[in-house]
């Protein structure tokens, strides 16, 4: 299993964040790994929103397909995902508002690779510390456009 965490201030208030965040349309706008988005299910985002979408890790393109598990509209999400070989993500956010109209963006990531003890080391051999290099480049991303950069 491998786990990322981190955080970053947003000069927006949560619904502003929330709503690009939340946006499956923008996701090719600040999350790095991002390659396609091949399906939604369209309208308001909620509990039991899916989406299908190509990421990219160390030369590999891969498709995973999320469902929203948890949704505190403006606050928090909960996305669990599928990927290939049975392997299993769970994606959180957590916008809590802090001085001055900003938001304290919390973003959590867990992979779980198939294959038991030889997955997760071979896990950790490929992808190494790239998910937090890769998360905290999103999220300034994410912070450049939440706040009309």
């Amino acid at each position: 299993m491998s786990e990322v965490e981190t955080s970053i201030d947003i000069a927006a208030t949560p619904e502003e964040v929330w709503a690009t965040a939340m946006d499956p349309e923008r996701l090719a706008d600040w999350v790095t790994i991002h390659r396609r988005l091949h399906r939604h299910s369209g309208g308001r985002v909620g509990r039991g929103y899916e989406m299908e979408q190509t990421l990219h890790l160390r030369g590999v393109n891969f498709k995973v397909h999320w469902e929203l598990v948890e949704c505190d509209e403006d606050h928090h999400a909960e996305w669990h995902g599928r990927g290939p070989a049975r392997s299993h993500a769970e994606t959180e956010y957590r916008l809590t508002p802090i001085d001055g109209g900003r938001t304290r963006f919390d973003y959590r990531n867990v992979f779980t690779a198939p294959l038991g003890p030889l997955g997760r080391v071979a896990s950790r051999a490929l992808v190494g510390g790239l998910p937090r290099r890769e998360a905290d480049a999103s999220l300034r991303k994410l912070k450049k456009l939440a706040e009309g950069g």
